[in-house]
């Protein structure tokens, strides 16, 4: 029961099921005084089963703003088979109600997952996932599934461990994903394999990350870069159509290299300019301090400009530069042109030639960085993505869909000189880059590629390494040189690369990503069923919780108390 009006001797309830509301009309001209009496006690979500007869409602009563406006149901009986306690939070609100806090409709989900958003934003996602089923099975693509228990492995986050009642001391591992999974599936000779598949990660959490989560794992044999980008953009496209979007393809391309020196990161908005640039010819002879010794150290001035912002107060200045600075920088270089005016505390550094050079135009707001890409890059794409907010640059109507491609193989420590896999260590290398450069691995580039909508990546993916020298390679410039080490945590993978690999690739695509944006939602809590919070705990079942020391004690671990 959604909804009750009594209006003495005619009752009105509003049902509410998963279709939608309708309205039924209890009158003593139709029905029985005691079904009339029960109707008006009714109170509400309490679950009820009428029978009645569906009529089309008198011309002044119809309501437009309904989909069922045109008709009612006069209720002949009725019987309470789910009484209803009051709700703890409010199911029917109006359009201009915001509804309680998260941590609270979390608490109380069964009643929150009533509400019209969330059963829609599910609906969806029922619909996306069939839409998935069927257009991949089209293409040739099975459905075939992994273990949920698995071996530890190193992919980039903490691994979920379950420890073996059976086997004292050894642990399963719950998969980051199905990678090595579906390679050996390549190696079996199953040639196209999808999955929509659970993952789980112990990390941090966010608005767009859960420790638990769903991705569309796709792999395939024989296949270029070409092609998997080929597949993505079909599943994109039919994606997008479910949700009564048309998507045009092919999608814009990028390589990582450009979108980091253009944007600051691999996965640019491209909704709005503001690209940056490399201003270090224009600033190389300044007598500023901060810039010499920034240059001194190997860094270089890179910025952007922002057109109507020369008029912003030093408050809003000064707090684009906390936000640089929480990114890692020292501060920003602020410069303004004001009727002509070279303004800022960098000011007087600038000499003509230079001011010239630089051709702010009036009105601009220059916003620049004295430092080494690694510090500047993440400072610059976080001012930039500020500055388009403030000045509502971009368009929530717009879509511009991108693939990032040629992403570097490997990312050095600065300090240990250590290589570290910057997607994963399957990675397959540019061919011809390791032959250029075979003791250069720092430099070469990886067959990678990502797909990004409006800044947000929807997915990622590769061509796999099948040759088992060339992934032994990989695994020694990782650090993982010892022969019996790989075959310690790699041994399964090594054995399938040994027995005859295809040449492979695929990608994986984060699913609840895409329900949230095709819903319309801001967070992944409002497209999954029972969410965890921001502080990794499920609100409604009380998980995690304590386990009794007996149910330790049979899978041989004990529980030691944090220091904190």
């Amino acid at each position: 029961m959604h909804r009750t009006r009594d209006l003495g001797g005619h009752v009105f309830l509003h049902l509410r099921d998963r279709e939608g509301i309708v309205q039924c009309s209890f009158n003593a001209d139709w029905a029985p005084a005691e079904v009339v009496a029960a109707a008006a006690a009714v109170g509400i979500e309490t679950v009820v089963l009428i029978d009645g007869i569906v009529t089309a409602r008198p011309a002044e009563m119809r309501n437009p703003e309904m989909a069922t406006g045109d008709i009612e149901v006069r209720a002949t009986a009725l019987r309470v088979v789910g009484p209803a306690v009051t709700p703890a939070i409010p199911v029917a609100l109006s359009k201009e109600a915001k509804p309680p806090a998260e941590d609270l409709r979390l608490r109380h989900r069964v009643l929150d997952l009533r509400r019209e958003e969330l059963q829609h934003a599910l609906v969806l996602r029922h619909r996306l996932m069939q839409v998935t089923r069927q257009v991949l099975s089209d293409d040739g693509f099975l459905e075939l599934e992994t273990p949920i228990l698995t071996k530890p492995t190193p992919e980039g986050a903490r691994d979920f461990l379950v420890p073996s009642r059976m086997h004292p001391g050894e642990f399963y591992a719950l998969p980051q994903s199905p990678q090595i999974y579906k390679q050996l599936f390549m190696c079996s000779g199953f040639d196209r394999y999808f999955q929509i598949a659970r993952c789980f990660r112990d990390e941090d959490l966010r608005a767009d990350r859960q420790l638990e989560f769903t991705q569309i794992d796709i792999e395939a044999s024989f296949i270029s870069q070409e092609d998997v980008i080929a597949v993505g953009e079909r599943l994109v496209r039919a994606l997008w159509a479910e949700a009564g979007v048309t998507v045009t393809t092919p999608f814009e391309r990028m390589t990582y290299a450009d979108a980091m020196e253009r944007y600051g990161c691999d996965r640019p908005d491209l909704r709005y300019g503001l690209a940056i640039e490399d201003l270090t010819p224009i600033f190389q002879s300044s007598e500023s301090g901060i810039i010499q010794g920034a240059l001194a150290a190997g860094g270089r001035v890179r910025g952007i400009r922002v057109p109507g912002a020369a008029g912003w107060s030093r408050k809003q200045v000064d707090e684009l530069e906390a936000i640089a600075k929480g990114a890692g920088v020292g501060g920003l270089i602020r410069l303004k042109s004001t009727a002509g005016v070279l303004e800022g505390p960098l000011a007087k550094f600038v000499g003509p030639e230079a001011v010239a050079a630089l051709g702010l135009a009036d009105g601009e707001l220059l916003l620049a960085v004295a430092a080494g890409d690694r510090v500047a890059n993440p400072a610059l794409d976080r001012v930039r993505q500020e500055c388009a907010s403030r000045l509502g640059l971009a368009d929530p109507a717009a879509r511009r869909f991108l693939w990032v491609v040629d992403f570097p193989m490997f990312e050095m420590d600065p300090v240990t000189g250590a290589l570290a896999a910057v997607h994963h260590p399957f990675t397959s290398p540019n061919a011809d880059d390791m032959r250029a450069r075979p003791d250069a691995p720092a430099t070469w580039r990886a067959l990678a590629y990502d797909c990004v909508l409006n800044g947000v990546e929807l997915g990622g993916g590769s061509i796999r390494t099948s040759d088992p020298a060339v992934q032994a390679r990989m695994f020694e410039l990782l650090g993982i040189g010892d022969a019996a080490e790989q075959e310690r945590r790699f041994g399964f993978l090594l054995e399938g690369l040994r027995a005859g690999a295809p040449p492979h690739g695929g990608i994986a695509f984060g699913f609840d990503r895409i329900a949230m944006l095709l819903a319309g939602a801001t967070s992944l809590r409002d497209v999954i069923a029972f969410p965890k919070t921001t502080a990794a705990r499920a609100l409604f079942e009380g998980a995690p919780s304590v386990v009794p020391s007996q149910d330790l004690d049979e899978l041989h671990i004990r529980s030691v108390p944090s220091d904190g």
